[in-house]
């Protein structure tokens, strides 16, 4: 009989492209999605838990649209895929987890990217697979095909990161999850009964370096940016000019982000870009004013401003005056009709976390 074991899985949310960065960088920030995982054979009956032995309760953001079955939850539904992979095809008798998520959906927060990791971590946790971070990124990102997010989140830290080109053959398996691939859920009821375990290092990261001294103030606005809605309105082709301003401005970016006092004069134009910011813009009312007249010489204490990965979260770097900061970003908003919630967080250097309780 499977023994008593008790566990709490943390996972950061996300920012992703801090301005220039689009689909490169990625920001953990100290705003979490936790689970509390039981495992139990003795005090469950087999009623309260569905085929896979598995019981789901939930609570904070998203409380009413979130699926609490198994094979239809994207975190449960991840750590099935990673335990399948393995030749294991249900959670242990009986396994309860408690999902807290304080990360809102569909605002640019790294959400889905978060229940990405959380799943996999939940995956190894349950199936005492002993898999190191890095091989767990591996099947994050079969999941999950942008790895700015979903890396920020499992290794914490200010990261840069690329996916390497898969060969078609583990592009097109119908039984591996590729989210931008195969509708839900994927493949149909047979799918991943024991797909093949994802090629090693499929993407590469590095951590940059992080001032002390910069905190990240989140104005998350109360309507949703699908990233399908928010990648559609992005072109094709860009002007050459266009890709050289937004290379040039990250090159100075990754360092001038760890450097000891911050220049606010450098951070502030190296977080201008015009690769998504200027598409995405007429998705969320406001956003050229805010991202023009909101600056170091407007607010005093203020780096660089910028949207939050597919908006419509808008993200300012700060060293001090995060309030009178927040309060002129939530000012425009609120001209536009539109209300906001603040969030000020720090870095979340150490990433996605497992405690054994």
């Amino acid at each position: 009989m499977t023994s008593f074991r008790k566990y709490k899985i943390t996972v950061p949310c996300s920012s992703a492209n801090i301005g220039p960065g689009f689909d490169v960088v990625g920001l953990a920030l100290s705003m979490y999605l936790t689970i509390v995982l039981i495992i139990s054979p003795s005090a469950e009956t087999p009623n309260s838990h569905d085929s896979f032995n598995c019981k789901i309760t939930y609570e904070g953001e998203g409380k009413n649209h979130i699926s609490l079955q198994t094979d239809h939850n994207l975190i449960t539904r991840t750590a099935l895929y990673v335990l399948k992979c393995h030749s294991i095809n249900k959670f242990p008798s009986y396994t309860t987890i408690h999902i807290d998520n304080q990360i809102p959906l569909g605002r640019g927060l790294g959400s889905s990217g978060a229940a990405v990791i959380a799943g996999v971590l939940l995956g190894n946790t349950t199936g005492q697979l002993n898999l190191s971070k890095d091989r767990m990124m591996d099947y994050a990102l079969m999941i999950e095909r942008h790895p700015d997010n979903v890396t920020a989140a499992m290794m914490g830290g200010f990261v840069g990161s690329y996916l390497n080109e898969l060969d078609p053959k583990d592009a097109e398996r119908v039984e591996i999850p590729l989210s931008e691939v195969l509708p839900e859920p994927a493949g149909g009821i047979d799918t991943g009964r024991q797909p093949p375990k994802p090629p090693m290092q499929i993407g590469h990261y590095i951590k940059f370096g992080w001032a002390k001294e910069i905190k990240a103030i989140a104005v998350i606005p109360n309507f949703e940016v699908a990233t399908a809605t928010s990648r559609g309105v992005l072109p094709t082709v860009y002007p050459k000019k266009d890709l050289i301003f937004n290379l040039q401005r990250l090159a100075v970016l990754t360092t001038a982000l760890t450097r000891s006092p911050p220049d606010p004069n450098l951070i502030f134009q190296a977080m201008q870009d015009k690769i998504h910011q200027p598409y995405r813009a007429r998705l969320i009312p406001g956003l050229p004013e805010i991202l023009a007249s909101v600056t170091p010489e407007t607010d005093e204490g203020l780096l660089g401003i910028c949207l939050s990965g597919a908006g419509p979260t808008i993200l300012a770097l700060a060293v001090t005056n995060f309030d009178s900061i927040a309060a002129n970003i939530v000012k425009r908003f609120n001209a536009e009709g539109i209300l906001c919630i603040v969030k000020v967080l720090e870095l979340a250097r150490d990433g996605s976390q497992i405690q054994e309780l």
